[in-house]
């Protein structure tokens, strides 16, 4: 990100806040202790072959994140950043930086870009990240050839009910904290979708092109 100050940043209290939403695909680094579930689960129902493309296509999208947030002109202390999977809490630096260590691309540029001065926002309840962990453990575990069509029915339902839980807490999350004047950048995985509960006076933006979520979220 350019740290280029935009020559008429909004500084009016009503100004239009801007979101900039980049729908991402996780990396193997992104998916911590789950990574060789996943990654043995996608093996056997697509092929080794299959799999190592899906990762050179992981590679090319962030490769062409990061061109994209290069090309931003952006005074970098009017920016907030969001991120999937990140809970809201006081460790939210040292979460970054250990994953940016590891090699996670879409952490590094959270360093990066909170290096030049923006402001990294704790994002997500920690207690549905711990439900959706705990869901996905049992989905992807050893023991999912004993789950009856039945049960993996009734766990897929809840994966979906709680996908719309958090993309809500997501939503009220910017909603309370990016400030007039000021722009967020939102990195969310592709089946996620915040929109029906984002504030009517949040600009977004997709600057690589919208998520594609077939299951829209029923905004109640």
């Amino acid at each position: 990100m350019s740290t280029s100050v935009d020559p008429t940043p909004a500084t009016t209290p009503d100004a239009t806040r801007a979101l900039l939403y980049y729908p991402v695909i996780h990396s193997l680094v992104d998916l911590g202790a789950l990574r060789a579930s996943v990654e043995s689960a996608a093996q056997r129902s697509r092929g080794a072959e299959a799999w190592r493309e899906r990762v050179r296509t992981i590679d090319q999208m962030w490769d062409e994140i990061e061109r994209s947030i290069e090309t931003l002109v952006l005074d970098p202390t009017r920016v907030r950043l969001y991120q999937d999977g990140l809970p809201i809490c006081d460790h939210v630096h040292e979460i970054v930086r250990d994953m940016a260590e590891k090699g996670g691309r879409n952490h590094q540029i959270l360093q990066r870009l909170r290096m030049r001065g923006a402001t990294l926002m704790g994002t997500e309840s920690p207690d549905l990240l711990l439900q959706e962990y705990d869901l996905a453990k049992r989905l992807l575990g050893a023991d999912q050839a004993s789950l009856g069509g039945d049960q993996r029915d009734a766990l897929q339902m809840q994966a979906r009910t709680l996908l719309k839980a958090r993309d809500r807490v997501i939503a009220e999350r910017i909603n309370d904290t990016l400030l007039a004047g000021e722009t967020g950048i939102l990195f969310l995985g592709m089946l996620h979708d915040v929109n029906p509960w984002l504030d009517a006076t949040i600009r977004v933006e997709y600057p690589i092109g919208r998520p594609s979520v077939t299951d829209r979220p029923d905004p109640d």
